[in-house]
């Protein structure tokens, strides 16, 4: 085989220590030198300082975790460091220790067999350490929203059957009444209902009358809405921080909020996942494969087996189905809902919406390349080979010379002579 990088190093990193193995290459046999190091910065530095009086400007290290992180910092200035998947570089069980897998390492990097994992610009990786935190913070609100609302379930107390929202002014007031108060007023509980809640009054007091509430689950209800309370000013207090930080990059945000069920929101985390540079990825499809997007492709014996889609872009991917989910039921751009009817028909609903997904995120690859705003266009223009735009072509010809036939304008014979 070729030998892409005459000289690199494989890099195993571990919590405390790293071991690399510098690959030279003297005519046909490689020459090999192993070292350790701490993971503490002095020594992450001297070991920069040996690879650079090696020669050695190309280094593969396996991503365990955050461990690689530190290292990649203090590397990335002056080395062009890839960051392998570890499916890419997995050992053979019961031959390895941690010389041998750096060594394993370094013999698939040095003939091009590791493909390098997306690392952003620090900027980018700053922005989406932010985005990942609002993320898990919302997803705490959600938590501790619901388990709000089951307190009042277990005490007997069925107002979430009949409000639309627990937190809504007409319910916060009713809850923090009875979380007060040791007795029920049925009129003072009525005179507390805003707007057309008025119209349920007397299912509400329904819902609510005969409940039974202990001074115990009182102060466990506490705890639960203060949290909930500290936790939606913190990501009140990380939005903020989030508007600051995207200030260099609001012409993209603006550019993502002309598609369909894209806000703002939305637009900062597409970006602090994907950044706006594509030249990390060599077309949209590469990006969508990234992204977790794309079926898989497992044949064997002229079988196809599962063709589920795989499990990458874990904070990317749920954000799109969310924005696909908000595209396809927009009535002012209905371009993703007519393609989510159609597919919906034939591959069911949740296939139809990863669908929906992966054409969003390739017309955000082709307007990041070309800055245009979003132009709702058939993905085989854009996205597919090109023997599938001859035969869609080819299709959409008979099916023009079909309805001229039917209306007499031609004759079929000349359709066969043509």
């Amino acid at each position: 085989m070729k030998v892409v990088y005459p000289i690199c190093c494989g890099v195993d990193v571990h919590k405390t220590f790293l071991v690399a193995t510098l690959i030279t290459s003297q005519g046909i046999i490689p020459h090999y030198s192993k070292k350790r190091f701490s993971t503490f910065n002095k020594s992450i530095l001297q070991f920069k300082q040996w690879l650079i009086d090696n020669n050695c400007y190309d280094v593969c290290m396996e991503s365990t975790g955050k461990y690689y992180v530190p290292v990649y910092n203090l590397l990335e200035d002056t080395i062009r460091v890839i960051v392998a998947n570890p499916k890419w570089v997995k050992a053979v069980k019961g031959n390895k220790d941690d010389k041998k897998d750096s060594k394993w390492i370094g013999d698939l990097f040095r003939l091009g067999l590791v493909p390098g994992s997306y690392i952003p610009e620090k900027p980018i990786r700053i922005l989406r350490e932010y985005t990942r935190y609002r993320s898990k913070l919302v997803s705490c609100s959600s938590s501790e929203k619901n388990r709000f609302q089951n307190a009042f379930t277990v005490c007997n107390v069925a107002l979430d059957a009949v409000v639309s929202d627990m937190f809504g002014k007409s319910a916060t007031f009713i809850t923090d009444y009875l979380i007060s108060s040791d007795t029920f007023d049925p009129e003072y509980c009525t005179s507390l209902l805003q707007k057309s809640l008025k119209k349920k009054a007397d299912t509400v007091v329904e819902s609510i009358q005969g409940y039974q509430m202990t001074q115990a689950q009182k102060e466990r209800i506490i705890m639960v809405r203060s949290h909930l309370d500290y936790v939606t000013k913190s990501i009140a207090e990380l939005d903020e921080k989030l508007d600051r930080l995207v200030e260099p990059y609001d012409g993209a945000i603006k550019l993502l909020c002309t598609i369909p069920g894209i806000n703002r929101a939305s637009a900062i985390t597409i970006i602090s996942e994907i950044s706006t540079d594509m030249s990390q990825f060599t077309n949209s499809k590469r990006l969508c494969c990234w992204a977790g997007l794309t079926p898989g492709n497992n044949e064997s014996a002229g079988k196809k087996k599962s063709v589920r889609i795989t499990r990458a872009g874990i904070y990317l991917k749920p954000a799109l189905v969310q924005v696909a989910h908000a595209a396809v039921k927009s009535d002012k751009s209905p371009y993703y809902k007519i393609k989510y009817e159609h597919i919906c028909k034939r591959r069911g609903k949740k296939r139809a919406i990863i669908a929906i997904a992966r054409m969003i995120l390739t017309a955000i690859y082709n307007m990041f390349v070309t800055g245009e705003v979003w132009n709702p266009t058939d993905l085989y223009k854009i996205d597919m080979p090109q023997e599938m735009q001859d035969k869609q072509k080819e299709k959409a010809i008979k099916q023009a010379a079909k309805f001229l036939i039917s209306l007499g304008l031609i004759k079929a014979t000349d359709i066969s002579v043509a």
